[in-house]
């Protein structure tokens, strides 16, 4: 059961990863024929629970990405079934100090690493004798999320915490708790400046910063920053984006006929990260 993320990552490379928000199979296979290096079921905001988060999995097997799985909160029942259900790594929202990492390590990593319950009923194919828990102890990625001014402060005990391969942030929740609107590709000096003392942080421990972003082009400059796992906005919002490009392309190409009627709508898709 060899992490092809953490190979990757390992080796210099940035990773680009997927976000699944849409609870489908379907949708998770498509997905993952797009060329995305891993692919994170978000049980926290997406409209995912454990039964979807499975489906996507298995519909995603048989294609060369790593699945992750973001859970809705730091609680060893949760993180213990995700990976169980076969998750090969976990993004954990709002870690702020380094009592709460070495809590998600110890939740993630079998004894003597850490207190994970054995019964991993997928993950070892369905209880076929397996060499899972002598492996996953190493292979399971463990990736708090970096979110508040207080993670910020504790960013060094945070890293220095064994077990831990790396941070993501999240940007929304990181400018909300600054007193900025939440949003995705931020520009505030003040935010990047954060972004370069996070990316300095990780690199000087060999491990990674994570990103989510909203667009290619941002998460592209992001990577030429030092990040190096890199989430372009989520399923939701990429099929909406093209979708209303597809629409839009074709009104103005047929002109006066085909233009729109304007009526009152409801926004209902967006790339939410925390």
């Amino acid at each position: 059961m060899a992490n092809q993320l953490k190979q990757r990552l390992a080796s210099g490379k940035a990773a680009v990863n997927g976000w699944l928000a849409i609870p489908s199979g379907f949708s998770a296979e498509v997905m993952a024929q797009c060329g995305w290096d891993s692919v994170t079921v978000d049980m926290q905001h997406g409209v995912q629970d454990y039964l979807s988060m499975v489906a996507c999995f298995q519909a995603m097997q048989a294609h060369p990405v790593t699945p992750l799985v973001r859970v809705p909160w730091n609680e060893p029942g949760i993180v213990g079934k995700v990976l169980d259900g076969g998750a090969m790594g976990v993004i954990c929202p709002m870690v702020n100090t380094p009592a709460e990492a070495k809590a998600l390590v110890s939740y993630s990593k079998y004894p003597p690493a850490g207190k994970r319950s054995n019964g991993p009923i997928r993950a070892a194919m369905y209880g076929e004798a397996s060499s899972y828990q002598t492996t996953a102890n190493d292979e399971i990625m463990v990736i708090p999320m970096i979110e508040t001014q207080e993670a910020i402060d504790n960013i060094d005990a945070i890293l220095d915490v064994p077990g831990i391969s790396g941070i993501y942030v999240g940007p929304s929740d990181l400018g909300f708790s600054l007193g900025l609107i939440p949003i995705l590709d931020r520009e505030e000096p003040q935010i990047l400046g954060i972004y370069e003392k996070l990316v300095a942080a990780t690199r000087k421990r060999g491990l990674f910063a994570g990103l989510h972003n909203g667009s290619a082009a941002y998460a592209a400059r992001m990577i030429g920053m030092g990040f190096r796992f890199v989430t372009i906005a989520n399923d939701s919002g990429l099929m909406a984006k093209a979708a209303k490009e597809a629409v839009q392309a074709t009104r103005k190409a047929a002109g006066d006929v085909a233009g729109e009627t304007v009526v009152e709508t409801h926004r209902t898709a967006g790339n939410v990260a925390g």
